[in-house]
């Protein structure tokens, strides 16, 4: 894994968060990104808790740091909470609400489906990063629902790039399912591009979601 910069003292922090919130222009941009920066080793201890589960290291510290971003961006230093703290929670969250995306699009969904082990080797089931308590009757037809409701609009939306990489990215319909990396090497284009297409793809099915 790559090594990431040491963070912030508690007073640089203070500092770059005064310059965030009170600055603009350059110097708010810049003191935006040194609170990335230097918190992405907060990113990578989080990430490390769900290694061993069907999503790559890189790209769970890709997933983490939109979390880290969202904290920072939305701190309250009157609440007297501290970043870290915060941010942890955020960084936290954004990898189970991908993980909850995820198994939202497979054709079947098991609340107690192994998705691999946490960091002391004990297996994460999709009951244990959905929700503790029990799920009921309605609530998994609903769910079903919504899968089936996916399912549709995945072609009624998305365009044939679109459609073809989701499908092998979360191995919907028969497909295998690959990382960003495989699907890129499979059709020979970049890691990055192929990134983005996701997220574009994932974003018009949640406006179709919460639309119908």
């Amino acid at each position: 894994m790559k090594t990431f910069q040491q963070p912030l003292t508690k007073k640089e922090e203070e500092l770059y968060l005064t310059r965030l919130q009170e600055e603009d222009g350059e110097k708010r941009e810049e003191a935006k990104q040194i609170l990335i920066e230097r918190n992405l080793r907060l990113v990578a201890h989080i990430a490390k808790k769900y290694q061993g589960t069907e999503v790559e290291m890189e790209d769970l510290i890709s997933i983490g740091t939109v979390g880290l971003i969202k904290a920072i961006m939305s701190f309250n230093r009157d609440k007297k909470s501290k970043l870290g703290t915060y941010a942890a929670r955020c960084i936290e969250n954004e990898i189970l609400m991908h993980f909850r995306a995820r198994k939202k699009c497979s054709r079947e969904v098991s609340i107690y489906e192994p998705i691999g082990t946490d960091k002391e080797g004990n297996e994460i089931n999709l009951l244990d990063i959905i929700e503790t308590e029990q799920i009921s009757t309605a609530e998994q037809i609903q769910m079903q629902q919504d899968i089936e409701d996916l399912q549709n609009y995945i072609d009624i939306v998305l365009d044939e790039r679109e459609k073809e990489i989701l499908l092998m990215r979360f191995g919907l319909r028969g497909q295998k399912e690959l990382t960003q990396r495989e699907i890129g090497e499979k059709l020979d284009i970049s890691r990055s591009y192929i990134s983005r297409i996701e997220k574009k793809a994932l974003h018009k099915l949640k406006i179709a979601l919460l639309g119908k």
